[in-house]
């Protein structure tokens, strides 16, 4: 069988490698083309037609100012389709550029199958109309979203949460903490661990309040989590002459041996989360407090981060754009670094939270359900 597969960004490339390896276990004939990150150039053992890192754009004026690149990949992942003629495309999230795709391949008569949901239930709904009329197979993993579509006349699966998976994975090879800290060159001091994103945009704008942050508690290092696909000259530039430690490949035995994190919003909330790290999640964006109200009646939940989101309760402290402060920052950081009411709280959801996420090994189920589904005669 030939699947051709769409990652977007970091997040997507981890999760779909796992998905190459548990599809590779169950059809041994299986041939893969893709648009995605280095991770599931190891799975394949070929690069990625477009690497997710030319494809990260983030917010309205960043893809307006780079439309013509984006169209340009667009058409690169049509014409790859009409070459290689895929037998099953997977999309992983990243639904701009995924839903265009899944229009395409559908019209092509190829099978559909999209392994990550949209958020379409945060914000812009009007996409399950597409997800509808494009999309055979919707494989979710959070465990509310199955009721959500059922409820807008589309069948939706829960596979477990990838998440949940790679940390139980990772968490068995993590070293101790003092190993730890003479492996990656740190002092003895309590860590607090920065995480602010896996584009440069998030980095910029979220990174130099979190630095500022951290350095209010002098007692403690704080250590930023770097990601793979930016260059070390993007930290050195929004550090502004401050010494942190930059540290590659090891961001969950990081967040793991640290007393506290600050995180930007996204999947690396739910990482922190089921590491059992108190945190605090950081979104500035613009900072503008027109763009937070804009935002705020588009969107249709209560909550924006994913431990929230799937407890239905404010387990992490969310702060969004203007919200985003030093101050705001370091009082809710404050109260996680001591043993408070606040903290035992805090890791009281997180055990609410990994009880509703089930236990499923996320991606061998959507794996068998998608080999299944394109090995059965059409």
């Amino acid at each position: 069988m030939k699947y051709f597969l769409i990652a977007g960004e970091a997040s997507g490339d981890l999760h779909a490698s796992h998905l190459i390896e548990s599809i590779k276990q169950l059809d041994q004939t299986a041939e893969f083309r893709y648009l995605g990150g280095d991770l599931m150039a190891a799975q394949v053992g070929a690069p990625p037609i477009i690497h997710y890192r030319d494809m990260a754009y983030m917010g309205f004026a960043d893809v307006v100012k780079h439309l013509g690149k984006i169209l340009g990949f667009l058409g690169t992942a049509r014409r790859a389709i009409d070459e290689w003629q895929p037998e099953a495309l997977i999309l992983v999230d990243y639904p701009s550029f995924n839903l265009k795709v899944a229009k395409y391949a559908h019209n092509l008569g190829i099978p559909v199958h999209y392994f990550i949901s949209p958020k379409v239930w945060v914000w812009k709904e009007w996409r399950v109309k597409d997800i509808r009329r494009y999309v055979d197979h919707m494989y979710c993993i959070l465990p509310f979203e199955p009721d959500w579509y059922r409820e807008r006349g589309y069948e939706a699966t829960y596979v477990g949460n990838p998440t949940v998976q790679e940390v139980a994975l990772a968490s068995k090879d993590f070293p101790d903490l003092s190993h730890f800290i003479e492996q990656n060159g740190l002092s003895d001091r309590p860590i607090i661990a920065l995480v602010p994103g896996s584009r440069v945009r998030e980095i910029r704008d979220n990174l130099p309040l979190m630095l500022e942050a951290a350095a209010r508690h002098p007692e403690y290092q704080a250590v930023i989590a770097g990601a793979p696909s930016i260059d070390d000259s993007l930290y050195r530039e929004v550090m502004a002459g401050k010494s942190v430690p930059v540290l590659r490949d090891a961001t969950y035995p990081l967040v793991h041996h640290s007393r506290a994190a600050l995180v930007t919003s996204g999947t690396a909330t739910l990482e922190t989360a089921l590491l059992g790290t108190p945190q605090v999640a950081c979104y500035r964006f613009n900072g503008s407090k027109w763009s937070y109200n804009f935002y705020r009646r588009l969107l249709t939940g209560k909550y924006v981060t994913l431990p929230n989101l799937i407890t239905d309760e404010p387990i992490i402290p969310e702060l969004l754009m203007h919200l985003c402060t030093v101050d705001s920052i370091d009082q809710h950081l404050t109260n996680l670094l001591d043993e408070t009411e606040d903290r035992k709280a805090m890791l009281d959801g997180y055990r609410r939270l990994a009880e509703r996420l089930g236990t499923d090994i996320c991606t061998a189920t959507a794996a068998r359900l998608i080999t299944q589904s394109s090995l059965r005669p059409r």
